[in-house]
């Protein structure tokens, strides 16, 4: 057995457009530990969700995935037939999606998908299936299981259908959990229960969890790493301590002032912007995807940046990461 859950080297998405070709995810690499969260985050667009969508196998048909590695608790998982990929799907490795309402099946009751769930991968019977989903139901906080059991997704609220699509992911204890924006569609106050909920379970599960998210709020409560993402590149990679205290890439830096700072900021304090627009992922980028809209851009950012190591599981995607603040000399990379 081995720690890492989950490897992914060198992950792209591209989607043939009529006017060229959509290159959405270029070129990423992470892993996932056993027990670890990993938030993904970065601004709308910027790749997190196909991302996702390429790592559960559910890409649009349209859409060609590639990677050098993409592996499950050491087994490739890139090129597996779809029917191996659906029994992992669901029962070893599970997602909540963004929007549950469009997620669950309006013409079924909530205890026939939660069964459905169990019985697609075990053989336990329909007894067992509806034991579990209640058991799953009380557990993520929805009370009245039996009752919710039988009520359909329209007659729940927003929080309660989020909490059942959490439910439905843990049906058959799957050991990686990947929740893409679990939170946008509610109110701050179900926000908040949501992620208590997640950290709770995680907790007590000790399942790994990969959340994507725009909302640095979200990552600085629950996140052990996080991979900062730009125009589907990862721009920076940390701890979420790393991340929050010192930031490397001028993007992650830019997010960070647009967000209030608890007992710094003043009321009424203007908060800082990105400007400019991501540009056109269409086609090959031959430069820094940032450059344009980068208040330190210089003659360097004309060319692809690689990844720089600055520290152990630390790396970033600038020129001026590659080299020593103090001295200006380029750091050792080997």
């Amino acid at each position: 057995m081995t720690d890492t859950l989950l490897k992914v080297e060198d992950l792209r998405v591209s989607i043939p457009l009529d006017n060229g070709t959509l290159n959405a995810v270029r070129g990423i690499s992470f892993d996932v530990r056993r027990g670890e969260t990993l938030c993904i985050v970065g601004e709308s667009g910027c790749g997190k969700s196909l991302t996702s969508l390429a790592v559960m196998g559910l890409l649009p048909k349209r859409a060609k995935r590639t990677a050098t590695t993409l592996a499950f608790d050491g087994d490739e998982i890139g090129n597996l037939p779809e029917r191996r990929m659906a029994r992992l799907r669901g029962d070893r490795m599970a997602m909540i999606f963004q929007e549950p309402m469009t997620s669950l099946n309006p013409a079924y009751t909530i205890g026939d998908q939660l069964e459905e769930m169990f019985l697609a991968h075990r053989s336990d019977g329909r007894r067992a299936a509806r034991a579990r989903a209640l058991d799953l139901l009380q557990k993520v906080g929805i009370t009245g299981a039996e009752r919710r059991m039988g009520q359909y997704p329209h007659q729940l609220s927003g929080g309660l259908r989020q909490r059942v699509m959490i439910a439905m992911a843990l049906m058959c204890g799957p050991d990686l959990i990947i929740a893409d924006e679990p939170t946008t569609a509610l109110d701050v106050t179900i926000q908040a229960q949501i992620l208590h909920l997640l950290i709770e379970l995680k907790r007590e599960i000790g399942l790994s969890l990969v959340l994507i998210t725009h909302d640095l709020g979200v990552v600085a409560r629950v996140a052990d790493r996080v991979a900062v993402m730009y125009a589907g590149e990862i721009v920076e990679t940390g701890t979420a301590q790393e991340i929050f205290a010192n930031p490397q890439h001028p993007y992650t830096r830019g997010l960070l002032d647009c967000v209030p700072a608890p007992g710094m900021t003043k009321p009424g304090e203007p908060l800082g912007t990105i400007p400019g627009v991501v540009p056109s992922l269409i086609g090959e980028l031959t430069e820094c995807a940032f450059r344009e809209r980068c208040p330190l851009a210089h003659d360097a950012c004309r060319r692809p940046i690689p990844l720089y190591p600055v520290g152990p599981g630390r790396e970033v995607r600038c020129v001026l990461a590659d080299r020593d603040e103090r001295t200006g000399e380029r750091r050792a990379t080997a």
